[in-house]
């Protein structure tokens, strides 16, 4: 359930920034996405993200352990 929560909070804070940009006059944007270098910066972001959340679970799994280890 807790995982479910952490996904929920973590799609409702991007939610905003999917829209972003889509009409950007941006020229170094037009020039990366022409190349098709584009969807090589999406995936290291999405990479550096999912190894961002997968290591604050694990820290989360960790402090958890240790408050039941100090409560018994």
């Amino acid at each position: 359930m807790k995982r479910l929560n952490y996904l929920l909070s973590f799609l409702f804070v991007l939610t905003p920034f999917l829209g972003f940009g889509q009409n950007s006059d941006v020229e170094m944007a037009d020039v990366m996405q022409a190349n098709g270098k584009i969807y090589v910066v999406i995936a290291v972001l999405g990479v550096v993200l999912a190894g961002i959340l997968i290591y604050l679970i694990s820290i989360d799994r960790k402090v958890k352990d240790l408050e039941n280890k100090r409560k018994s």
